[in-house]
């Protein structure tokens, strides 16, 4: 504080103090005279800091002599400062006096001061301007509803490969493109091996030999039986198609070539083989997946858990289909959570007869929660949300409004639940709430830099800066 700020303030302490003594006379127990009477000081302040108090007279540092109060002095001795007011800006608040950055002493707001209450009128002519709508907050049930996004998959029971189990080369190649739509023993492509053209002959030489010791005795019948039956065995194990071991048994004759099928119904996903080339045992010549039946992986953040269950009715919307709801059931919880995401996988059964719904397509998560009966429910659209605290605009009367901080609960079908700062029965407003706060704050910093409260009423308009702090 300069120095000529200190002594502008000591004439005024020196000049109050004068004025409350005027006329009156003070005896060395601070007892004040007027005529026959005396008055006895309550206890004495501070003629620099109000905060200060003393039960004796006494010198603050600079010397200065501290104010007697008496039961008679000005109302605003007695009251209880509650905290200091910026000037500028009534959102900043201080416990104790102090300057702004201009050098604008804080505001001090009493207990009783209608300052420090933030409710405020407005005209019926701004209310019906600023399209003002409420309502009442009751008691009701609220069906929580867990918002989440999610991809396709497909469904990981459904996926099937052709994997030879023997050494060969690709003659030809009835599906040729990735993505061909292919039915259950539909030929995919024919092969030559060399092993299987092996085993089938001797097959052959074992039915022959079978047929030619038809007479012979028991037990060489039965080794030629052995015989046979080991060799279409093993045709068999290399999973040759049972069209081509029929044709065998009926022709009897060897094959160069075989044609292998596809093993279920479903689309070709990846489709590695090339005409001419060679395989190895194992190796993936075709994925095929049925996508009439798809997962749905749902990200559920880590809040929400708490309500979802096995078997719970989920809805997925896409862009794609705007006008279109699929739904399905969850089937299966992830036990684990993403730390990065702080998500868990939750993954839902859809039905997918039409193939709408192709793999790694992204859309929207609904999961029907569980319904709660609360005792205090409102709008959602009564809430603002700063992010830092939520707060709605309770009408006091006609024209009156305040500004609630709320502590919410569950969501749900357009509705909030209160647990504290509005009761049963009282009014939010639910439409014009905005302009509401910018309005609310624009008389905040008003009062702020007036000092006062301002009177029922449309006020008039002012031109500040910064006015408003974005509301709440």
């Amino acid at each position: 504080m300069s120095s000529k700020t200190i002594i502008i303030v000591a004439v005024i302490a020196l000049m109050l103090g004068y004025l409350l003594g005027y006329g009156t006379k003070t005896n060395k127990d601070g007892q004040q005279i007027a005529g026959n009477s005396t008055k006895t000081a309550k206890f004495y302040r501070h003629p620099m800091n109000p905060e200060v108090i003393s039960d004796h007279p006494q010198k603050d540092d600079m010397g200065m002599d501290y104010i007697p109060v008496y039961e008679d002095a000005p109302a605003e001795a007695s009251k209880k400062i509650l905290f200091y007011r910026n000037p500028m800006n009534p959102e900043v608040a201080s416990p104790t006096p102090m300057q702004d950055s201009m050098g604008m002493d804080y505001i001090p707001v009493y207990a009783d001061d209608s300052s420090a209450s933030q409710a405020f009128r407005l005209s019926p002519e701004k209310i019906q301007k600023l399209g003002v709508r409420s309502e009442e907050a009751r008691a009701q049930q609220i069906l929580k509803v867990i918002q989440a996004v999610g991809s396709i998959e497909i469904d990981e029971t459904l996926k099937h490969v052709v994997s030879p189990r023997f050494e060969g080369w690709i003659n030809h190649l009835f599906v040729n493109t990735t993505g061909a739509l292919v039915k259950r023993g539909q030929p995919l492509l024919q092969v030559y091996s060399p092993s299987v053209l092996t085993s089938e002959e001797e097959y052959l030489v074992a039915k022959s030999n079978q047929n030619r010791l038809d007479r012979s005795s028991s037990q060489s019948r039965d080794v030629a039986s052995e015989l046979t039956r080991s060799s279409l065995e093993r045709l068999r194990l290399w999973d040759i198609p049972e069209a081509e071991i029929r044709r065998l048994q009926s022709s009897n004759k060897a094959s160069s070539s075989i044609t292998l099928v596809s093993p279920a119904d479903g689309v070709i996903t990846d489709k590695p083989s090339v005409e001419g080339m060679r395989f190895m045992p194992g190796e993936v010549l075709y994925k095929i997946a049925n996508l009439e039946s798809v997962w749905l992986v749902a990200e559920i953040f880590e809040q929400d858990m708490a309500e979802v269950k096995v078997g719970q009715v989920a809805t997925f919307t896409v862009n794609s289909y705007p006008d279109r709801a699929f739904r399905g059931k969850v089937t299966f919880i992830s036990p684990s959570l993403n730390p990065e995401t702080r998500t868990v996988r939750v993954r839902i059964q859809m039905a997918n007869p039409k193939g709408l719904l192709k793999p790694s397509m992204y859309g929207n998560v609904s999961l029907e929660g569980v319904t709660h009966d609360v005792q205090v429910a409102i709008p959602e659209s009564a809430v603002l949300d700063s992010g830092l605290r939520k707060v709605a605009f309770v009408v006091l009367d006609g024209n009156k409004f305040e500004p609630r901080e709320l502590l919410l609960g569950v969501h749900g079908n357009g509705y909030v639940e209160v647990l504290n700062g509005i009761t049963v029965g009282e009014h939010v407003v639910v439409s014009g709430n905005f302009l509401i706060d910018a309005e609310s704050n624009l008389r905040a910093a008003v009062r702020g830099m007036t000092g006062q409260a301002s009177s029922g009423g449309d006020a008039k308009s002012h031109s500040v800066p910064n006015a408003s702090e974005g509301g709440h």
